[in-house]
């Protein structure tokens, strides 16, 4: 007799809910972008009856997305790696060196969790003029990286404790430094972590919007997200021009997380079960 497995019927009701709510706002995007303003209005969530592929022809032929589109990579690009590197060093640190107060500088850099940028826009605002970096990408990349350590840092540290100690007393034998063992042993065994608190970190800055708005003047270093709001008002009732424009500027991230996501989960399980 075989026994009759149970199917966890509301688990996949509610998993394909889920998906839905993600999915069918994402497809409506990608598919707006085929049709004329008409089939847009009467049939916004159904496959176009003609395929109008001009609008999207129109998008890549616009030399100005390509600019936004570089902007967004570059300051993707830096705020992705300088946090990967002060998070995995401070990280390492505090998993592998005990100081006097560590416990509190530790729990300093956790308080930035709680507070989003937007809380601290004025100061912020005054203390990126100060440094002379307003108008700039490093004032856009400097303070995103600052308010992600915290969160990269938590995922780093529990992820560095919960490998085995005997590889550290090992490279002691072997007369591995500090700097040997986190170079040569913990970032290679850390590549699940390094993606996952890169997604995050990536998928942020590409989609910030406030902090390039209080940074930037000049249009030239202007990122996708504020070059969005210029084409949104050059083409305000036109929105199959302005899907296909969303369509194509943020199918960078949605390529890389798919890219990654293979080490999200064994990241993640790895390195947030606690704090």
């Amino acid at each position: 007799m075989f026994a009759m497995r149970k199917i966890p019927w509301g688990k996949y009701i509610f998993l394909m809910l889920v998906a839905g709510f993600v999915l069918v706002p994402m497809f409506a995007t990608v598919l707006g972008g085929f049709k004329s303003l008409g089939e847009l209005r009467t049939n916004p969530f159904g496959l176009p009856e003609v395929w109008e592929f001009e609008y999207y022809a129109q998008v890549f032929a616009d030399g100005s997305i390509w600019q936004l589109m570089k902007n967004s990579l570059i300051i993707a690009f830096f705020s992705v790696l300088l946090t990967l590197i002060i998070g995995t060093m401070t990280a390492f640190t505090f998993s592998h060196i005990k100081f006097a107060g560590y416990k509190y500088l530790y729990n300093y850099f956790l308080i930035g969790m709680m507070f989003p940028a937007a809380a601290a826009i004025l100061p912020l605002f005054l203390k990126i003029r100060d440094l002379g970096l307003l108008d700039s990408l490093s004032g856009v990349v400097i303070p995103q990286v600052a308010f992600g350590l915290g969160f990269s840092i938590l995922l780093f540290r529990t992820f560095f404790e919960q490998l085995p100690s005997e590889l550290f007393d090992a490279a002691r034998v072997d007369g591995c430094s500090y700097i040997k063992f986190y170079w040569h042993v913990i970032l290679p065994l850390s590549t699940p972590i390094l993606a996952t608190v890169g997604v995050f970190v990536l998928v942020a800055s590409w989609n910030n919007y406030l902090l390039p708005l209080l940074v930037l003047n000049t249009e030239q270093q202007y990122p996708w997200t504020l070059g969005i709001m210029q084409y949104r008002g050059e083409y305000g009732i036109e929105w199959n021009r302005i899907l296909a424009y969303v369509t194509v500027t943020i199918t960078p991230a949605i390529v890389f997380f798919l890219f990654a996501q293979k080490y999200i989960v064994e990241g993640l399980t790895g390195g947030a079960v606690k704090g």
